[in-house]
């Protein structure tokens, strides 16, 4: 299990997590959610060591994270960040086989089962056909998918995700998702996805933390995390909850909007108008 306890992070002066504990189970996958500036990116950096814990401990299966060496982490743990950084020159297949460098000898020489990981990656994510194509002339979105490939083909046992469908399409971002809850539910991993959408995170997720100025407010199933009262104290948006099997379905009704000029939302028609009486 990878374990959280009482975690806190931050920035020179300012201090961004404030005691975070989380578990998250081999076979599930877990959202976290809040508004912007609640923590949720300073936790995966946390978590990956990007930036250091002033507090508390992170652990998988009971082995320190923090105190191991990079090489050594990223066996245990994969992250795809929200703007990966790529040299310019390298091919799709290139960038891939980056996520085998923990495995690698120390000379870099890649393995046939190296090229073996990279192919079965860029297959789970539509990509074998790219494989020789230079990043340079990917889209946003294919570019993102490139490095969901990279995380897999580092094969952890933990796969951190920063928010993965940005620069995606709809119909991307409901399949890398669905590949992020199969990384769970079929290869036992466990998967810990920063997201923005409720819906989302209600859809994919077995659990939801809920954060709020970098602080745990709750954590659980997503019908006992996500109630209306709960989402207009966090964000700020009153919601109407539909009935669906299973999982709940958010859609706004009211949000505060005062920072935006003339934004908020339209008036809703009565019946008789909509219908023209």
């Amino acid at each position: 299990m990878l374990s959280v306890r009482d975690l806190e992070a931050g920035y020179a002066s300012r201090q961004v997590l404030h005691g975070v504990s989380l578990d998250v189970a081999p076979g599930q996958l877990v959202a976290v959610l809040g508004p912007n500036g609640a923590g949720k990116t300073t936790l995966i950096r946390a978590l990956t060591g990007r930036v250091l814990p002033r507090r508390g401990q992170v652990t998988w299966q009971g082995r320190d994270l923090l105190r191991l060496s990079p090489r050594a982490r990223a066996r245990l743990l994969a992250v795809i960040p929200q703007n990966p950084v790529w040299p310019p020159d390298f091919t799709v297949a290139q960038a891939v086989l980056m996520g085998r460098t923990a495995y690698m000898p120390w000379w870099g020489q890649a393995r046939p089962e190296d090229w073996q990981h990279v192919r079965r990656a860029l297959a789970a994510v539509g990509l074998q056909a790219m494989a020789h194509r230079p990043l340079a002339a990917l889209s946003g979105g294919e570019r993102q998918r490139v490095w969901i490939a990279r995380a897999l083909a580092q094969d952890a046992p933990v796969l951190l995700f920063d928010e993965p469908t940005t620069h995606l399409d709809w119909r991307y971002q409901l399949a890398m998702l669905d590949l992020a809850r199969a990384q769970a539910h079929r290869h036992g991993r466990a998967v810990l996805v920063v997201l923005h959408d409720l819906n989302q995170a209600a859809w994919f997720a077995d659990q939801i933390v809920l954060l709020q100025q970098g602080r745990v407010v709750a954590a659980g199933p997503p019908r006992q995390v996500l109630t209306p009262e709960r989402i207009a104290q966090v964000y700020g948006v009153v919601v109407e909850v539909l009935p669906y099997p299973d999982r709940p379905v958010f859609v706004p009704t009211a949000w505060d909007a005062t920072w935006v000029p003339e934004a908020g939302p339209e008036p809703r028609a009565s019946s008789h108008e909509a219908t023209g009486g």
